[in-house]
């Protein structure tokens, strides 16, 4: 058995990162936070790799930040600007998957809770099992939402939903986080993986640079106003428009040849 806290995985070109702390419900511990560090850039430095997926072993997502951790930080004295940069250590990888310029799936079981509901708010599309409880879980231990939280949240689910999961600390199962807004498709809990799987391999021959750009507009577009999105689109349409694919597009057009990349004749993801 893999003892690494996040294994990952190659699978044609997706990069399958699962987090591996099953015994304690893939809670971030330091090791945890530290691969994920260090997966992050890998996958999105590799040409190869054209979608990610992001799940959990052992039937859970994440359970949010490791609790043996904060009960450590009670013990003894404590410096309140370490503990900042500790936080904002986190915030570089997290930013980084956020903005990465390729598709990036959630596949989540079970606990998504705490910095767990962050991880899978960063993804582009969330998919899940039945199984999976949603909960924004920090007033319990009388914390603020972090790692993006309070920005990604109400731009899921509406300022109103974000704030009843926030002050109530609520579990929102799977079938409520799919009509809000959290969750696009749910499915049997041995088919998640698999389904996240055949999503991701349906990116193989877009164009990355363009969603990427389209991606990094829609990511900010809550705070621009239609005139900066209007310059982000005409310099993003600019770089699009002398791009190889592009141009392969146009003449693949032109001489009625089906294009590399066509959602619609594949069979959509199954839902429950």
């Amino acid at each position: 058995m893999n003892s690494s806290p996040l294994i990952v995985e190659t699978i044609g070109h997706t990069a399958l990162l699962t987090l591996n702390r099953p015994q304690q419900r893939n809670a971030l511990d330091m090791t945890l936070r530290g691969a994920l560090a260090e997966a992050i850039p890998r996958v999105r430095d590799d040409p190869q790799v054209r979608a990610v997926v992001i799940t959990g072993a052992g039937g859970h997502f994440c359970s949010g930040a490791d609790v043996g951790l904060l009960a450590q930080a009670q013990a003894g004295p404590r410096d309140v600007f370490e503990g900042r940069a500790r936080v904002r250590r986190m915030q570089l990888w997290f930013d980084e998957l956020v903005d990465l310029e390729k598709p990036v799936i959630a596949a989540v079981a079970g606990s998504v809770a705490g910095a767990g509901l962050s991880l899978a708010l960063a993804a582009d599309i969330v998919l899940a099992a039945p199984s999976a409880r949603f909960s924004a879980v920090f007033a319990r231990i009388g914390y603020v939402p972090d790692l993006a939280a309070m920005h990604l949240l109400p731009r899921a689910v509406g300022l109103a939903r974000a704030k009843d999961m926030v002050f109530s600390a609520r579990q929102v199962d799977a079938e409520e986080a799919q009509r809000i807004g959290l969750v696009q498709t749910l499915h049997p809990a041995d088919q998640l993986r698999d389904a996240a799987l055949a999503l991701a391999a349906r990116f193989e021959h877009a164009p990355l640079g363009a969603l990427g750009l389209a991606k990094q507009m829609m990511n900010r577009a809550f705070e621009s106003d239609r005139r900066t999105v209007f310059e982000y689109e005409a310099l993003a349409q600019a770089l699009c428009r002398e791009s190889e694919f592009h141009r392969d597009a146009v003449a693949r057009f032109v001489d009625k040849q089906p294009p590399r990349f066509d959602w619609d004749p594949q069979s959509p993801p199954s839902t429950t």
